[in-house]
């Protein structure tokens, strides 16, 4: 299926955002997603599902600034 991460297109076989964090090893504690502009909890990754032509935005948590 072709979905976009992130601003770029591409092929996935991933079925739910769970799924797609795994592919790319990214801890789901350490970002928050978006899927067609959408928020999604934390508790709901499993269970929302990717479908062809979807919007994903992953946003990273970073430290750092001012001491």
């Amino acid at each position: 299926m072709r979905i976009r991460v992130n601003g770029k297109d591409e092929n996935t076989e991933a079925a739910s955002v769970l799924d797609i964090l795994k592919v790319r090893n990214v801890e789901p504690r350490m970002v928050a997603v978006e899927v067609n502009s959408r928020m999604i909890e934390r508790d709901e990754y499993g269970a929302t599902q990717l479908k062809e032509g979807d919007e994903v935005e992953f946003l990273y948590f970073m430290g750092g600034g001012r001491t």
